[in-house]
């Protein structure tokens, strides 16, 4: 979508607003060349030889009327602006909502090599320009366009001759309009992504400031936030140099026309041709003729930079989102077994690069399967091909018999819980934390929820309880807690498939009994699916998966694993037991 679409797309829904501020710009222009006449007609009854006492009753009459057209301005200015404001601003919290909602739907794949401050300004950053696009700079144009058609009419009026001198520089300033168009707005578009990469640094630098803190880090990311500014700062005086020198040869070539006319003009006038209150009318008139065009100057920055934006956020709206449902697709309806079947599944970010290759996995109702394996192999890879994160490159996943990709996405995963290691809290309460899952949730579900995550206790010693804020990604809260209420945000959503991916390798060991105890509640009667690294956490599982090389090596129980002589699983497993005490996981 062209960026001019862009924008005009979602500016249908203020017709209204933008006609009525149409109107008042039209009126608005009515009262400014009204003004200038009102004084060529005050001059020429003052000066005339025949003037009597009747001319002073014309004085009043025109202050009236000029009082009048004041007021009327002044209300008539209240419209445009607040109008315009009122469509601005609008589109761009309509274009803002879209592009949240896209975001929402673009796959995982595309947040892979982004940066959230990136994401952040094209949101908020480049949307706002549209603002002042539509409430200033093309309002400006419409009132300088018409103002000038307007005052070109009356000024032919006046003298034609002196209207076509006037008109001399016109040809130079839009020249000068369609080169700057050409390097103004790269210009202004390499200045917003610069703001961009100002904005990502600064969230980086924000979100990691303890490990800034811990690492003494501070004059080192002082020094690249300074360089990042000063690269912006660069860059904006760059684009802003460029409209500054449009500036000054618009007055220059504007100035030349008045010369013209006080040359031409007051020869005409000397030789009787031209009256005084036609040239003083002339003069007056020639300012508003030279206005618009030295108004396009900052309407056309304006213009450019709004562009600018429009293009970076039409980059975001033409990414593709992530798979759609099938035509065919069903919503999942009441409960389901939870057998989970991979078929020939392949899978590969880029087709240069597979991740995972031949995967045969049968996983049966409510049994309990670990993934196993040295970093890297694409344990965490597999299960986010389950509630469809990703979607595999070839074969098939299927649930209770059917193809995933025949469910309908949003009932799909309601099906699933999923408690990780990195746990992401959102800022508010904890309250907030636990509900996210199921907000429709009563207290005393939520509480039971937080008792069978063993975080009650520690909840009730907070200042507010469950009304406790717990600040940016729980940084109130240490890792343990914060894993305690990822559990109970599990517990409370009750899915029949659940996806545990290293939730307790990095707590200490009491810690990790209390999560453990917790998960096994979590997990009766459950299909689920453990990821760990620590192998002593996994030997009571149904069956062990073993995976290396992108794809399965190894299948069985523990004890069935164990009798393999040289097995990876034995290996790891024997390593890991020398440096690490066996903690059992429990399952029954």
């Amino acid at each position: 979508m062209k960026p001019f679409q862009l924008i005009f797309t979602y500016a249908r829904k203020y017709k209204l607003a933008l006609t009525v501020t149409a109107i008042s710009m039209l009126m608005l222009v009515g009262a400014q060349l009204l003004i200038p006449w009102i004084v060529k007609l005050l001059i020429t009854a003052v000066t005339a030889p025949d003037a009597t006492m009747d001319v002073m009753s014309l004085v009043r009459q025109l202050t009236i009327i000029v009082l009048v057209v004041y007021i009327a301005r002044a209300g008539l200015q209240f419209l445009r602006s607040y109008l315009a404001h009122l469509a601005g601003w609008g589109v761009v919290a309509d274009v803002r909502k879209y592009i949240y909602e896209h975001m929402q739907r673009l796959s995982l794949r595309y947040y892979e090599d982004k940066q959230v401050g990136q994401l952040m300004s094209r949101v908020i950053n480049d949307t706002e320009l549209f603002e002042q696009l539509i409430s200033h700079a093309l309002p400006d144009i419409i009132v300088n366009a018409i103002t000038f058609i307007g005052v070109t009419a009356v000024l032919l009026s006046l003298n034609w001759k002196l209207t076509l001198l006037s008109t001399i520089p016109i040809p130079l300033v839009l020249l000068s309009l369609q080169v700057y168009a050409k390097r103004v707005r790269p210009a202004f578009r390499y200045r917003q992504k610069e703001l961009g990469d100002l904005n990502a640094m600064l969230n980086d630098n924000l979100s990691g400031i303890r490990e800034i803190k811990a690492f003494t880090r501070e004059a080192e990311e002082a020094v690249r936030i300074d360089e990042r500014i000063e690269s912006f700062y660069r860059s904006n005086l760059v684009a802003l140099k460029l409209m500054a020198t449009f500036q000054p040869f618009v007055d220059f070539t504007s100035s030349i026309g008045t010369l013209i006319v006080i040359f031409f003009g007051g020869s005409l006038t000397l030789q009787g041709i031209l009256p005084v209150a036609d040239l003083v009318a002339f003069f007056l008139y020639l300012e508003m003729f030279y206005a618009p065009v030295r108004n396009l100057s900052n309407a056309w920055e304006a213009i450019q930079s709004s562009l600018a934006g429009a293009d970076r956020v039409a980059g975001l709206m033409a990414e593709d989102e992530e798979p759609h449902n099938a035509p065919e697709a069903v919503a999942i309806t009441g409960q389901i077994r939870g057998e989970i079947n991979f078929e020939d599944v392949n899978f590969s970010y880029n087709p240069e690069n597979p991740v995972l290759e031949n995967i045969n996995l049968h996983i049966p109702a409510r049994s309990v399967v670990a993934l196993v394996g040295p970093t890297g192999v694409g344990k965490s890879t597999l299960v986010s091909l389950i509630p469809r994160f990703y979607d595999v490159t070839e074969g098939m996943i299927t649930l209770d018999g059917r193809n995933i990709q025949g469910y309908k996405m949003d009932s799909l995963r309601q099906q699933i819980s999923i408690v990780l290691q990195d746990v992401f809290l959102f800022y508010g309460t904890v309250r907030e934390n636990i509900l996210f899952g199921k907000p429709d949730a009563t207290e005393e579900d939520m509480i039971l929820a937080a008792q069978a995550a063993n975080a009650h206790g520690f909840i009730m010693q907070l200042p507010e309880g469950y009304d406790t804020m717990i600040g940016e990604r729980g940084v109130k809260l240490s890792g343990g807690q914060k894993q305690r209420l990822s559990v109970a945000r599990a517990v409370l959503k009750d899915a029949p498939i659940l996806i545990l991916d290293e939730a307790t390798s990095s707590v200490d060991t009491e810690t990790e009994v209390l999560i453990q105890q917790a998960l096994e509640r979590l997990m009766k009667g459950r299909t689920t699916i453990i990821i760990a690294h620590r192998l002593s956490t996994v030997r009571n599982a149904d069956k062990i998966v073993v995976l290396d090389d992108k794809s399965i090596c190894e299948m069985g129980t523990h004890t069935e694993l164990m009798k393999l002589e040289n097995g990876l699983y034995r290996r790891l497993y024997s390593v890991q037991r020398e440096i690490q005490p066996i903690i059992s996981f429990g399952v029954n």
